[in-house]
């Protein structure tokens, strides 16, 4: 059998070499890598006798379930691109990921269809909405493009999918952008092949391991749980968890053997207690997406004293980047390790020369990981995707590298250390967060003449979410008022944790708030 070369030829592979495998567990369900891939090749001839063209975007908006895998791995199969939406973004959000990279398919719920009703009318690519289970307040207009899920998995017409290579759109993964909306991330059957490879290689997974879900698919360390669990025809559980508790139940009904959790969850984690059943099970866990905290990691050694632990650093623009080795977290304590199999990562001054060890610089990714830029967003690209440092001059079309914007310094061993980064994003709980994005939602409101975000570090969330507004009518508008328009327009995570009023804002020499100064005063605010 032929090596895989497209990210849904590893369920075809499997499906052909251990068809009885479970391939996906949800709730009290289980698909067999058989049954996976015939439903995946039903729909993927279905959606193409619906009028996909090759590469044309087909959209996901659910939560962990098996409709939401096979939508996914369907629309590869179908010759087009998948583009997983977090089932947390509110509909407007939802509404710029459509238009933005021309949805021309949206696969939901019927419930997630009426929360998106009126504005699905803006979506002017879209054509088709495919739903998992019934709609009641749908207008017309979108009412007529609509189809039931079991409806065409019962339907016999279909056309013949559309022939990819490895070089081909897969997927677009929206992730926060520094100038406030979010930027779609483009990645080839190729990066996501390679990087469930590598990292199915240095974690060491058989065919055996069961890996829990916990991370959005949206989320490209979730989407890589799929990957690199199939990749060697292991078994996925599906979860969708209100509590952490939740998280080490399921762990004990699968007999789960690894869990890739951001910092913010296992500061959870290793604050409870763990089964006897889930500590003899739990061959390996990852963590990935902030630094994690050494409190953290030593309880995490304590309970799970037979489990291995990486600490990993991944870039959505390169899939995964680098991670340390369980043996090395006591003796590089703080770092991130090096580069994953078949990728390298450069540490360089501002001039792409490389940096001695100790001294600062900007990483530099390079390799078969390295996406294909920003979706519709030429300028974007050009900045973060430059030539790669060090090639020969006589190269007539040099390889392009990630240039991350994230500052590192190397040891003399050449172990990875996270600095800062050079931008504003802020981290928080695993995710990005651009702090434009507040902003523009929050002026939105009315409610506000200036608004500014801010992160400020936190051991549990990695940074808090802090805003500061001036408001247009302070007698009649209060901290609640704001934080019920943020909770209406943003997901959980964006949610501020703290809004600030105030009659003025510092500004610097230019006129412009001044941001610094506003993180130094509160940084001390909030660690007095």
């Amino acid at each position: 059998m032929s090596a895989p070369i497209l990210i849904h030829d590893f369920i075809f592979a499997n499906a052909q070499r251990i068809p009885n495998h479970p391939a996906l567990y949800f709730k009290d369900a289980t698909l067999t890598f058989s049954q996976l891939w015939s439903q995946i090749d039903c729909l993927a001839g279905i959606i193409c006798g619906l009028g996909l063209a090759p590469s044309e975007r087909v959209a996901i908006y659910l939560p962990k379930q098996f409709e939401t895998v096979i939508g996914i791995f369907c629309v590869s199969a179908a010759g087009g691109a998948f583009v997983p939406v977090n089932p947390l973004l509110k509909p407007n959000q939802v509404k710029y990921i459509l238009q933005n990279c021309n949805v021309r398919i949206l696969i939901t719920s019927g419930e997630r269809a009426d929360q998106l009703s009126n504005i699905l009318d803006d979506c002017r690519d879209l054509n088709t909405l495919i739903l998992t289970s019934d709609a009641k307040q749908l207008l017309p207009s979108i009412a007529n493009k609509s189809v039931m899920w079991a409806d065409l998995l019962a339907t016999s017409n279909s056309a013949k999918p559309h022939r990819r290579i490895d070089t081909d759109m897969a997927a677009i993964l929206y992730t926060s952008g520094s100038t406030g909306q979010p930027k779609g991330v483009v990645l080839s059957h190729r990066n996501m092949v390679a990087a469930a490879i590598s990292s199915a290689e240095f974690l060491g997974l058989t065919m055996e391991d069961k890996l829990l879900a916990v991370l959005p698919l949206s989320f490209d360390y979730g989407l890589s749980q799929l990957t690199t669990v199939f990749s060697v025809g292991g078994s996925v559980a599906l979860i969708n968890y209100l509590f952490p508790r939740d998280i080490i139940h399921s762990a004990v009904k699968y007999k789960i053997t690894g869990i890739s959790a951001v910092p913010p969850i296992w500061n959870q984690l290793a604050a409870l207690e763990w089964p006897g059943e889930a500590v003899k099970a739990l061959r390996y866990i990852t963590s990935s997406g902030g630094a994690s905290q050494r409190a953290t990691l030593d309880k995490l050694q304590d309970k799970l004293p037979q489990t291995r632990i990486f600490l990993m650093y991944g870039l959505t623009e390169a899939f995964r980047s680098s991670f340390l080795p369980p043996e090395k977290i006591n003796e590089k304590p703080g770092s991130v390790g090096k580069a994953v199999p078949n990728a390298e990562l450069m540490i360089v001054r501002e001039d792409g020369t490389e940096c001695a060890p100790g001294e600062p610089g900007e990483l530099v990714h390079r390799g078969s990981l390295v996406s294909l830029g920003y979706w519709n967003d030429p300028v974007s690209t050009n900045k973060r995707f430059r030539p790669a440092p060090n090639q020969p001059q006589g190269l007539p079309n040099p390889e392009l590298a990630v240039w991350s914007g994230d500052q590192m310094h190397k040891d003399k061993d050449g172990y990875l250390y996270f600095e800062n980064r050079r931008d504003e994003m802020i981290k928080t709980s695993g995710y990005r967060v651009s702090p434009t994005e507040i902003e523009e939602v929050v002026f939105a409101s009315g409610l506000v003449t200036e608004a500014v975000v801010i992160g400020i570090p936190n051991l549990e969330l990695g940074q808090l979410i802090v805003l500061i507004v001036h408001c247009i009518d302070a007698e009649n508008t209060g901290e609640d008022t704001i934080r019920s328009y943020c909770r209406r327009m943003l997901p959980n995570y964006m949610v501020p944790s703290h809004i600030i009023l105030r009659d003025e804002l510092p500004r610097n020499q230019n006129g412009k708030i001044d941001r610094p100064a506003l993180t130094t005063e509160y940084k001390e605010n909030f660690s007095a």
